[in-house]
């Protein structure tokens, strides 16, 4: 992975405290601030500072959002490039760690515009608005060419039809690298509808780590925190063709994102890899593995808590006590995990 910034450095001693509480704030507001780089945007000391004092719990996310609020009116007299961008990095990072530190989520296009809403009021004119032209924009990684992305007149039909036919799809039986190729398309569709004006990439990242989330997963904060732009050139690899260089869409740098962020992966996730003309010579498929989506999420949970009973696993991933019984019971036949000790004393472990 990347070098970790400053902010980054500054917020990772609260993991390393392994404080629960703040560990998990502090992971959350890694997500948020690193997310900005999607668009170049840098955070400023004082939103450092504000999420420190929010992660000590010496002030609620809502007096955060008010502290940042405050902070730029009084900065309005003083306008500037650097003081804009750091002024909009710092409110959609305080916003999407609200978003992000909250348990209710809708699959649906409404639940989608209103995160936009949310982030980018008062920001971009047309928050939570569908665009109402096309556009293209010029990619670095294509040589100036664009993705073509949906006309503005069918965009409701097409996020509608991606998110009804994810809603039917089962990930039952399927490996992780199944799913992950399924979840790295569905993403890649949603991103290139491209609904809205701008801010499309921070907001299908929100989207979809939500969306993650129903299934169980603690996302591995660290991979978004310090790779969004390699997720936002990594969509535009997803939806790019043409046909007379013979360059077709390839989601595989997504797939290797995905991995990262849902398993123990570790891949090289540069820039320079997603470019059209880059040649790479590695081979990727030995790091996949034939866990499904189910037994990855208890994984992850498993290895950061080996004490944690089956009825915790069963509420932080939304599924019945029995259910999770069944899934750990078939993974201990199979030789995935194992139970050492007695039943109030013991510990899982993963083989």
């Amino acid at each position: 992975m990347s070098k970790k910034e400053n902010w980054n450095i500054e917020l990772y001693e609260y993991i390393k405290q392994g404080e629960p509480n703040k560990s998990e704030k502090a992971k959350t507001w890694e997500t948020a601030i690193g997310l900005q780089d999607v668009d170049g945007l840098k955070p400023s000391k004082y939103l450092i500072d504000t999420a420190k004092e929010h992660i000590e719990g010496n002030i609620d996310i809502e007096e955060a959002k008010k502290k940042i609020d405050k902070y730029y009116k009084i900065s309005d007299n003083k306008k500037n490039e650097n003081i804009e961008n750091s002024e909009e990095a710092d409110k959609v990072a305080v916003r999407i760690t609200e978003i992000l530190s909250e348990k209710s989520f809708n699959f649906n296009i409404f639940e989608l515009t209103n995160i936009h809403s949310r982030l980018f009021k008062g920001i971009y004119k047309k928050a939570g608005k569908i665009r109402d032209y096309n556009f293209i924009k010029k990619e670095w990684i294509l040589n100036e060419d664009t993705v073509i992305y949906s006309s503005y007149e069918t965009i409701k039909e097409a996020l509608e039809y991606d998110i009804e036919q994810e809603k039917d799809f089962s990930y039952k039986n399927l490996s992780l690298e199944e799913s992950i190729k399924h979840i790295a398309r569905f993403t890649s569709n949603i991103w290139q509808v491209h609904p809205f004006c701008e801010g499309n990439t921070r907001t299908t990242a929100v989207f979809i780590i939500k969306y993650l989330r129903t299934f169980g997963f603690n996302i591995n904060d660290d991979v978004f925190a310090e790779n969004s732009w390699y997720f936002r050139n990594a969509l535009v690899r997803a939806n790019y063709k043409n046909f007379e260089k013979n360059i077709f869409e390839d989601t595989s740098y997504l797939e290797k994102f995905f991995f990262n962020l849902l398993s123990n992966t570790n891949y090289e996730l540069k820039n320079r890899y997603t470019h059209i003309d880059y040649k790479q010579e590695e081979n990727t498929s030995q790091l996949y593995n034939k866990y499904t989506l189910e037994e990855q999420a208890i994984i992850n949970i498993i290895k950061n808590n080996e004490s944690i009973k089956q009825e915790e696993i069963s509420k932080f991933t939304g599924k019945s006590v029995r259910t999770i019984k069944t899934i750990m019971s078939d993974m201990q036949n199979k030789g995935i995990i194992n139970r050492v000790g007695g039943k109030k004393n013991g510990k899982w472990i993963v083989l």
